[in-house]
């Protein structure tokens, strides 16, 4: 039985999306959540504690079915990884995945990612912070439902380290834009990239299957990454 987190508080940053789980995912929920989940109703973490050594912690929120973070964690086994994601099937794949792997710095939420922000992840904690291709929301009177917004990011900016990193992704041009605008505006950051403004991908970012497609169909991707400079 799927136990964690669609209680009390209201979905925020993400919409619940029911997707089908398959038997690996619900064995996955049954026999590795309490070795990979984390829960919002336990409240602060001490990542330290959490992984049991002490490490760069890199937070994603919005995993979606998980490839890219597993493969940063498999990547990256100096860091800490965090993922938050409310979709079922990708969170119960990702554990599964990450089971299998034998991956110990690995951790998942699924709840809502204002939540577990606000509730759990400490102040100067967060190494690097990434954003990866989030809804667009196409349509103009559906913009201000947009997670990238001024008031989100100066609610994430208190969890990042100083001199720590927001890593955007998108695949969709105005969206990049806009994230650029809201960026460009916030206190406390500055844009890694002096004259476009957009970054070339990272190499820790792995392509997914999705973005390979959309690269075949001509498809742009725009990458942004901002330092917490206080």
């Amino acid at each position: 039985m799927i136990k964690p987190e669609f209680k009390p508080k209201s979905i925020r940053s993400f919409v619940i999306r029911a997707g089908r789980i398959t038997e690996g995912q619900k064995k996955a929920f049954d026999e590795c959540w309490p070795r990979i989940g984390l829960s919002l109703f336990a409240g602060a973490i001490n990542p330290s504690l959490v992984f049991s050594r002490e490490a760069p912690l890199v937070l994603e929120i919005g995993f979606g079915m998980g490839d890219s973070l597993l493969a940063m964690a498999r990547n990256e086994s100096d860091k800490n990884f965090i993922g938050i994601e409310v979709h079922p099937p990708g969170v119960g794949r990702l554990m599964n995945l990450a089971i299998q792997a034998e991956l110990s710095n690995l951790r998942v939420y699924m709840a809502d990612a204002m939540d577990v922000l606000e509730d759990c992840i400490p102040n100067e904690s967060i190494d690097r912070l990434q954003l990866y291709f989030p809804d667009p929301w196409h349509k103009k009177k559906h913009h201000k439902r947009r997670i990238l917004q001024a008031e989100f990011v100066q609610k994430l900016r208190p969890k990042l380290k100083t001199g720590g990193i927001f890593h955007m992704a998108t695949d969709w041009q105005p969206y990049a834009e806009h994230m650029l605008d809201v960026m460009d505006s916030a206190p406390g950051f500055r844009n890694t990239q002096q004259t476009s403004g957009y970054a070339p991908r990272p190499d820790y970012r792995p392509v997914t299957k999705f973005e390979k497609r959309g690269e075949r169909l001509g498809h742009g991707v725009w990458d942004l990454l901002f330092q917490k400079i206080n």
